[in-house]
């Protein structure tokens, strides 16, 4: 599998990268966490050498669960893993409940020594601030990291879902290895600016979503629906209606026009959604979670795939036959 540098640094990654918010086993449908854990075990083998996860997703669980399928392996990969929230216990749900976002010095520091002791390691490869605070400043954020990394505790740190000003100001105490938003087919909001920043810059960018949260799949039809307590059922995708009536039903028949091209190439459409996002040569990682082996061996075989520029043209097409914006011009989710 193809490897790049996140932006000027020395960390280096698979193309392809594991997600595991899906993992958390609270926002996301139902998902066998066996066979997920499974799917991080065999991972490595097949040349994934990052995985991404976040303290909120479950919240705590999903970073136990990627340490127990790293097991010793750990040491041959890049952990990522994001902070930033503050939680109160929720006896009536039975786990932890999140009140707001902090990313004050204390509670990163706070929350990273429970991050590091919830994945079994003594580093963190690459830490982030998971969504912007907009009552603390950037200065102090970043001041915390720093000592994080002087102390030996992460090896980089960057942020998640910053626009350009505010990683601009962040450059001003440090520097970012990363920028972690979401990039898909169906949300091109970061073609306007972020990614050509990243980019100018030296900031890798890692792309969530790379599946359109399984829009891009090919496996939901007209009459999907999700449980209630699967973020996907208020029809919202990071302020975009990508799951709401019309919309939903449009983005589907692009789906099926994009089904028709990938198997005219011998793949899938979750591969070309894979492909198409990886050749944006800002973009470092794009992240894809994976439910059980053969989503494994599906996703890390669209590594290989190059689109051609009539390729990428030839997808536009679809969008524009069927009408369906990729909101590139929309103001990115803060």
């Amino acid at each position: 599998m193809e490897h790049r540098n996140f932006g000027n640094t020395d960390l280096r990654c698979s193309v392809v990268g594991f997600g595991t918010w899906e993992m958390g086993g609270t926002q996301y449908g139902d998902i066998d966490l066996k066979a997920a854990v499974r799917a991080v075990e065999m991972a490595v083998d097949h040349g994934i050498t990052l995985f991404d996860t976040a303290e909120v997703y479950g919240p705590f669980t999903s970073e136990e669960l990627l340490a127990q399928g790293l097991g010793t392996r750990r040491k041959d990969v890049v952990v990522v893993t994001k902070v930033g929230f503050a939680y109160r216990d929720d006896d009536t749900r039975g786990r932890a409940a999140v009140t707001g976002r902090d990313a004050s010095p204390a509670n990163i520091t706070v929350h990273a020594e429970d991050c590091l002791r919830r994945l079994d390691t003594d580093y963190i490869d690459l830490l982030l601030i998971h969504w912007p605070d907009h009552k603390t400043p950037h200065d102090d954020t970043i001041g915390a990291l720093e000592a994080l990394r002087d102390a030996g505790k992460i090896r980089h740190y960057g942020v998640s879902n910053y626009d350009v000003p505010m990683m601009r100001e962040c450059e001003q105490h440090g520097h970012l290895t990363a920028n972690q938003v979401g990039y898909h087919l169906f949300d091109r909001r970061m073609e306007a600016h972020v990614l050509p920043f990243c980019g100018e810059t030296g900031i890798g960018f890692m792309s969530y979503g790379s599946l359109g949260f399984g829009l891009l799949t090919g496996a939901m039809t007209p009459d999907t629906t999700f449980v209630d307590w699967d973020w996907r059922s208020a029809g919202k995708a990071f302020g975009l209606p990508l799951f709401e009536g019309e919309h939903f039903r449009a983005e589907l028949r692009v789906v099926d026009k994009l089904k028709a091209f990938a198997a005219d190439h011998g793949k899938s459409v979750a591969q070309l959604a894979i492909a198409w996002a990886l050749g944006n040569p800002a973009l470092t990682v794009a992240l894809v979670g994976m439910r059980n082996e053969r989503e494994l061996e599906e996703n890390t075989a669209a590594a290989d795939w190059q689109l051609s520029e009539d390729d990428r043209r030839a997808i536009d097409r679809i969008f524009e036959e069927e009408g369906v914006p990729t909101y590139v011009d929309e103001p990115q989710a803060r």
